[in-house]
């Protein structure tokens, strides 16, 4: 079992992109993080680059028996968790009406139901604590929606709607949770995306008051912020990171 006493955090899809970049940061703020991603190797090479107190490991968050293996694994390593972090995502851009039930599938089942597995599997934890923090990762596509992105919108809708939910279930035991919104962000995922569209990154840019994607540190900082001390009487908000795309 570890001996240091920092916080312990899961973070999923940590390989890259956002997930990477929150992940480093929680480690740099002195966390014991679990990097987890379905890509192991990955994990674990982002993991190795940045000390003892930080591991990579494989879940994959659409299969409830790799979830409660992995988060097994947490506690018998580290004897509790502390944070939660569920930024896995999927997504396939195209209209609607040209959209394939396959892809509903992946995009639900990882979006949302990862988020239902991680957060089942590893609240009993937080619970018998009396405290802990979990932050899941919506999109502002949940809350004013994004042209090629039905699903993904309805996914991300019901990661917001159940992080409020579970935040007034889990506020008795001492846990908060809350959400993070973030606006078009520079990940290899929009780079997939904006491939098939290279004036996409462009458009994007003008339309947004601060004329930039947002950057994994920008992410991380928001969710730094909401697992930690400073936010202790913050629960079931929805924080958009999106440079001023979208106002409340």
């Amino acid at each position: 079992m570890s001996t240091s006493t920092g916080p312990v955090a899961i973070v999923t899809g940590a390989a890259s992109g956002l997930g990477a970049g929150i992940a480093k940061r929680l480690a740099e703020e002195g966390a014991r993080v679990i990097f987890s991603d379905i890509n192991e190797e990955a994990a674990e090479s982002v993991a190795a680059s940045l000390g003892e107190n930080v591991t990579g490991m494989r879940i994959d968050v659409t299969d409830r028996s790799s979830v409660d293996a992995g988060v097994a694994r947490v506690l018998d390593a580290h004897g509790t968790i502390d944070v939660l972090v569920n930024n896995a995502g999927w997504d396939a851009v195209g209209p609607f009406v040209e959209s394939s039930t396959a892809d509903w599938d992946r995009i639900v089942a990882i979006n949302l139901y990862g988020t239902l597995h991680m957060c089942q599997a590893v609240m009993p934890t937080l619970i018998a604590k009396g405290t802990g923090a979990i932050v899941n990762i919506g999109s502002d596509a949940a809350r004013v929606g994004s042209t090629g992105e039905a699903v993904y919108s309805a996914a991300k809708g019901g990661v917001v709607a159940f992080t409020k939910t579970i935040a007034r279930e889990l506020a008795k035991h001492g846990v908060r949770a809350n959400a993070v919104c973030p606006g078009p962000s520079d990940t290899p995922l929009f780079a997939g995306i904006s491939a098939k569209n290279p004036r996409l990154r462009e458009s994007l840019e003008r339309s947004i008051p601060l004329r930039r994607l947002a950057l994994p540190a920008d992410i991380a900082a928001a969710v730094a912020f909401l697992t930690s001390d400073d936010s202790a009487y913050i629960t079931g908000q929805t924080v958009s990171v999106s440079g001023g795309l979208t106002m409340a």
